[in-house]
């Protein structure tokens, strides 16, 4: 376990004297030094493996790779994990990452173009996630899930954008995958408890993305996949004919998700608070100001008055945020 501590703090104060804060410095920097080992022989490896990928680009040199890498960091962060875990971690994460585009170069004619690409990703980044205990890789699984729904993201110059094809059936998967998570989490060890919470924690996030989406243009659930030609790129977005998706019965309107996102982060974030889930409380608040925000200023349009009153409202939220914390930590202290 690592602990954060202000070493001169703790001296001025008198809760450890000059000897043992000049001892638990000395241990620091040995430490400081294995971390830098550990981080050039992490750019060794990556050097390397770009090097033989260069010398011989095929799939299976990739996936051959790939795959011995994972193995490798799998097996570093199960056994030697205090004290070569960035090295372990570098080589999971680069050889999961590879894994997947290797397999799909060596057979296309299983994986396609289709949704097999983001279910064999998600398998095995949750898997060696799993096995790995790595944080990154978990939630690299629930982002490619994600993907299953036609989520991606999207870059153009100085822009960055973020695609929700289905808002509503974003919401309903990963309101069900975060509950899942967190019951799982429970009953878990805690090294896999934190994993699961990971999990959970992406999941709620991407369940506010879907409520974000569907606030600013509703949905008709399922229509990218009755009418997937209209999306053929995230480009295509920003200008498709909403005329030449074919009418259905169920259209969820923007109002609607906002009103609906409302309450959700009112409940969330109440059930955080009883529950001391400050992630959640967090997470909650956060998005109920992109929430208060978005509503704000498509009402009052962008005017010097409206500005300055949304640069009160962000000082009372950011206050709030302050005096949340604060209260938690008080908590956690008085239970001691």
């Amino acid at each position: 376990m690592k602990i954060i501590l202000d070493i001169t703090k703790l001296v001025e104060s008198g809760e450890i004297t000059a000897e043992l804060a000049e001892k638990l410095k000395k241990l620091s920097a040995k430490e400081t030094g294995s971390l830098g080992i550990n981080i050039l022989i992490v750019f060794g490896v990556v050097a390397f493996c770009l090097g033989v990928g260069s010398l011989a680009p095929k799939a299976i040199t990739a996936f051959l790779l790939s795959a011995t890498l994972a193995i490798f960091g799998v097996v570093i962060k199960r056994h030697h994990n205090e004290r070569w875990g960035p090295l372990g971690s570098a080589a999971l994460m680069i050889g999961a990452i590879v894994i997947p585009p290797s397999l799909f170069h060596l057979y296309p004619e299983i994986f396609g173009n289709g949704p097999e690409i983001f279910l064999v990703s998600t398998a095995i980044f949750l898997i060696l996630g799993v096995i790995g205990k790595s944080g990154f890789l978990v939630t690299l699984s629930a982002l490619s899930t994600a993907s299953w729904l036609g989520g991606s993201t999207g870059y153009t110059h100085a822009s960055y954008g973020l695609v929700i094809r289905e808002p509503t059936i974003t919401i309903v998967v990963f309101a069900a995958l975060a509950v899942g998570a967190l019951f799982i989490s429970k009953r878990l060890p805690a090294v896999y408890e934190r994993i699961a919470l990971i999990y959970a924690r992406v999941s709620l996030v991407l369940v506010n993305f879907g409520f974000w989406v569907g606030s600013l243009w509703g949905d008709t659930p399922g229509e990218s996949w009755l009418k997937p030609e209209v999306f053929a790129s995230p480009d295509q977005i920003l200008d498709f004919d909403l005329s030449a998706v074919p009418e259905q019965v169920l259209h969820i309107s923007a109002p609607a998700f906002s009103v609906g996102w409302a309450l959700a982060l009112l409940a969330v974030g109440l059930w955080g608070v009883r529950e001391n889930r400050r992630f959640v409380v967090n997470t909650a608040a956060v998005f109920g100001s992109i929430l208060l925000y978005t509503r704000y200023f498509d009402y009052f349009q962008f005017e010097p008055f409206t500005i300055m009153t949304a640069g009160a409202l962000a000082i009372g939220i950011g206050l709030g945020f302050w005096r949340y914390n604060q209260f938690a930590t008080v908590q956690a202290e008085n239970l001691d």
